[in-house]
């Protein structure tokens, strides 16, 4: 009877980003990915979200590592919060340890970790877990998908992945190495990208982006050319530099990140550019706009990007104007859509002409499309199957495709945030649950919980109404007030009727109280709070956060 392995999800299910889970056996830890997630409109003022670290900070001691599949933030971007916490390896392939160390650097946690490079197709030992990293084609250089060999069998974490037959540099999702596994020891556990398992189809190779690029460029050729991506998707980087070059423009880096990463991608041989090509972004000016292409951060309206700058005015370095022409290379994440429309309709204000994936096909993804997955379910024929990395209906959908491949039904399990599966010899089944909250970060992480964000949703929607009185509890009187300070509400300055039948009322209230025996503060801003929020919804139908103030003598 082998021992059993354990599976904690905690972050990735059931949404974009986040992705955070982890694997045990013989009582240690290996956590594969440690990723973060932007925030949604809804959640105001709120930087990043992070994966709830309870449960690991608990288990600290039992950590032996963790492995990342690619270098994208929602992979790899908790690490430099959770290294404050505890200490540990980290393994993954030059390029996502590069990604990753400088974000570490950043926030001075080097000493925390040690970051072990790993080979495609290397198989190394991390405690007792006996971990292969499989070569995988995805939209940032050297991502790898995660074999696990286990006394339960094979577990295959996929990565993010697509089955891109031409790209960029050559390197292809290892399908042959997951064939001989499938048909050798067998694949006991899967879990999959499910990002695109609702698009039909194939997803397009990343050389097709080149093509579309080179006739952008062509018939752009008189006008300053601008274009943003992912500063981690350095084949996209690639071909517009290629691109450039094979028109006669010098390239400048615009924005922090894309200098960073372009230099790590030339320091690692993955870009090959002649140094005489590049320009400092400060010299753009000295160039006639024919001259020049410049690479920019920003694809997803970040408000404080360089791109964003740029669609303001507010850039440094460049006035866009009627002379240029942008090119949106990149798709936008879901819940980015309104930052990127805002910076598209700032751009064409300013008199340049935009090109995006509305319009052109200017971006390829990253991710499977469904007969990529129904593909790769073929070749893994796994026993046990859960879908990862997705929204519920995308999980759903490759749950779906996995049951029309062949699954049996009562081996597909979507699982959530919090769970704790178990794969043991009778078969894997949901065993227990951990904490998986969002962990959100506003300035200093962990300092804003849900009670906050109700509050700030509150200000946002309906405003706040402060209600300020003195009152003297030896002669059950009131002293001052009350006075209504209001923002958000109504306009006080036009709006003086109101609140003066506001406070008649709440003053009402507040000496009944008095006239009551009500003497404690806390009961009397009881009674202020329910008297003034009575009115407000009474005469305005709104609901405003109420804020009581009494001061007693």
């Amino acid at each position: 009877m082998a021992a059993p392995v354990r599976i904690v999800f905690l972050g990735g299910l059931g949404e974009i980003g986040r992705n955070c889970m982890v694997l045990e056996q013989d009582g240690a830890l290996l956590m594969i990915d440690c990723g973060l997630m932007f925030p949604d409109a809804d959640m105001h003022g709120i930087d990043l979200v992070l994966p709830d670290f309870t449960w690991l900070i608990e288990n600290g001691d039992r950590i032996v590592g963790c492995v990342a599949t690619h270098g994208h933030e929602d992979h790899v971007g908790a690490l430099q919060y959770l290294l404050r916490e505890l200490s540990f390896p980290v393994y993954g392939s030059p390029v996502t340890l590069g990604l990753a160390r400088n974000r570490i650097e950043e926030a001075g946690l080097m000493d925390r970790t040690s970051l072990v490079p790993v080979a495609d197709g290397e198989r190394v030992g991390i405690g007792p877990f006996d971990v292969e990293f499989l070569p995988v084609t995805h939209s940032v250089p050297h991502a790898h998908a995660i074999i696990v060999h286990t006394p339960q069998g094979v577990i295959v974490h996929s990565g993010d992945f697509k089955l891109d037959l031409t790209p960029v540099d050559g390197r292809r999702t290892d399908l042959a190495r997951l064939g001989e596994l499938a048909s050798t020891v067998g694949i006991r556990l899967l879990m999959c990208d499910s990002t695109n398992a609702e698009e039909h189809g194939h997803a397009p190779s990343e050389r097709s982006v080149g093509a579309v690029l080179h006739n952008l460029f062509h018939q752009h050729r008189d006008r300053r050319i601008i274009t943003a991506s992912f500063a981690s998707h350095i084949h996209r980087v690639q071909q517009v530099i290629e691109v450039a070059i094979e028109n006669g423009r010098k390239i400048a880096l615009m924005g922090r990140s894309m200098q960073n990463n372009v230099r790590l991608a030339i320091e690692l041989g993955l870009l090959d550019v002649p140094a005489s090509s590049f320009i400092a972004v400060e010299q753009i000016g000295d160039h006639a706009p024919r001259e020049v292409c410049v690479i920019s951060t920003g694809s997803q309206g970040e408000p404080m990007s360089a791109l964003s700058l740029l669609a303001r005015g507010e850039s440094r370095w460049i006035k866009v104007g009627p002379d240029d022409t942008v090119i949106l290379s990149s798709h936008a994440i879901p819940g980015n859509e309104g930052n990127v429309n805002r910076v598209i309709d700032g751009l064409v204000r300013a008199g340049a002409r935009v090109v995006h994936s509305g319009t052109a096909d200017v971006h390829a993804t990253g991710h499977a499309q469904a007969d990529e997955l129904k593909t790769y379910h073929s070749i893994c024929g796994p026993e046990f199957f859960v879908p990862i990395h997705g929204e519920y209906r995308h999980m759903k959908a490759h749950a779906d495709l996995a049951v029309e491949m062949g699954a049996d039904p009562g081996h597909v399990l979507i699982a959530a945030d919090g769970d704790v599966l178990e794969l043991s010899d009778g078969g894997l089944a949901l065993v227990d649950k951990v904490p998986a909250h969002y962990l959100f970060v506003d300035g200093i992480v962990g300092d804003v919980g849900q009670g906050v964000l109700r509050d700030r949703r509150a200000l946002a929607e309906e405003g706040v109404v402060v209600v300020v009185a003195a009152v003297d509890i030896e002669s059950r009187s009131v002293l001052t007030g009350p006075e209504i300070i209001t923002r958000g509400w109504v306009y006080a300055p036009e709006a003086d009727d109101l609140l003066d039948e506001a406070e008649d009322t709440i003053s009402r209230a507040l000496v009944a109280a008095l006239d009551d025996g009500v003497t404690d503060v806390d009961s009397l801003e009881r009674e202020v709070r329910r008297a003034a929020g009575r009115f407000v919804s009474d005469r305005t139908k709104r609901r405003p956060m109420i804020v009581p103030v009494v001061m007693a003598t």
